[in-house]
């Protein structure tokens, strides 16, 4: 499939990122932005100077507030946050092709049917063709042309090799896989590890308690994923182990910030007053994460802390506590 045209949908930093990516790889790139400010300063400034200020664009964009511009696409890729998916794609369904492949950007499970994003995707648009994009990966580093590599989940391998080619570049590379569920718990369950992190750093507990949480946070992503017929493979590679310890060794990390707030001392409200606006995916993914791994039967205890400390339901001092008091076992 000759691919030429992309859509972004959602003008945050990512999305942004991602159409600098698309745009480099040669593609006539459109964005979608829902704030009339956004597509203002990229057709005037030449750089998102919202969510992406001092970014300069090396490659054009155009960007647009109208999802109809879209229509014509090769390749749609979809960047706003987990919890608006499901309604960015059924704006997008009036115009969107019978067999159009998007490309799903979002790292989260959704609030409510704790469903993963390519079952929102199922949802919404039955005869889309999903991928997912997911990987170790700040924006404003993929903004400014640093190299970066991540996994390209597609379970039609064609497509998926199609996909990788139309967006690749040599500072920004894609590796292939076929599965979508590693990949998607991979992206999600991290952030909330990241929040878990940050709160060891704000707390003062060292970078040996910091490397324990990121060993056993990845053995509750493992058995997460597993229990919904993802693939150990997977998430040991970029999307998983990669991205978990990019998130949670970076204060350049959402998630990892609004942990170091917490472990400072400061409340839920503040710590997302800090982040100016931008969204932090593990915090409404949390309680989804906890809900999806109570329906499978699967335990983990890091990230129901790291949900019980945001919901309220348990200070920092005694969820930790609560950790380090669980029974001795075997690690694996």
């Amino acid at each position: 499939m000759s691919m030429t045209t992309a859509g972004v949908i959602g003008g945050g930093a990512w999305g942004t990122a991602l159409a600098l990516v698309c745009a480099r790889a040669g593609l006539a790139t459109t964005l979608w932005a829902r704030e009339a400010e956004v597509v203002d300063a990229i057709r005037n400034k030449n750089e998102n100077s919202v969510f992406l200020p001092g970014v300069a664009f090396d490659s054009p964009i155009t960007a647009t507030g109208d999802m109809a511009d879209l229509a014509a696409c090769d390749l749609i890729l979809n960047v706003t946050p987990a919890q608006h998916l499901r309604a960015s794609l059924k704006a997008f369904a009036p115009h969107a092709r019978k067999g159009v492949p998007i490309l799903l950007c979002a790292k989260g499970v959704e609030q409510g049917s704790l469903k993963l994003m390519t079952e929102v995707l199922a949802e919404t648009l039955p005869d889309a063709c999903p991928a997912v994009l997911s990987g170790p990966s700040f924006a404003g580093e993929v903004a400014r042309g640093l190299p970066t590599a991540v996994t390209l989940a597609c379970p039609d391998e064609d497509l998926g090799r199609d996909l990788a080619e139309a967006i690749a570049s040599p500072l920004f590379r894609p590796y292939l896989a076929t599965d979508m569920i590693g990949a998607e718990i991979g992206g999600s369950v991290k952030n909330v590890l990241a929040i878990a992190c940050g709160v060891v750093e704000g707390r003062g507990l060292g970078r040996s308690a910091h490397a324990a949480l990121i060993t056993r946070g990845f053995a509750e992503l493992t058995r997460l994923a597993e229990a919904l017929g993802g693939e150990a493979e997977t998430v040991a590679g970029l999307c998983g182990l990669g991205d978990l310890v990019l998130t949670c060794s970076s204060a350049q990390s959402r998630n990892n910030r609004i942990g170091l707030a917490l472990g400072k001392g400061m409340t839920l409200d503040e710590a997302l007053d800090s982040l100016g606006g931008a969204v932090a995916e593990g915090v409404a993914s949390a309680p989804a994460v906890r809900g999806l791994a109570a329906k499978h039967g699967v335990e983990i205890p890091i990230c129901d802390a790291v949900a019980a400390i945001l919901a309220g339901e348990a200070d920092i001092d005694t969820a930790i506590a609560g950790l380090l008091s669980r029974p001795l076992k075997t690690e694996f």
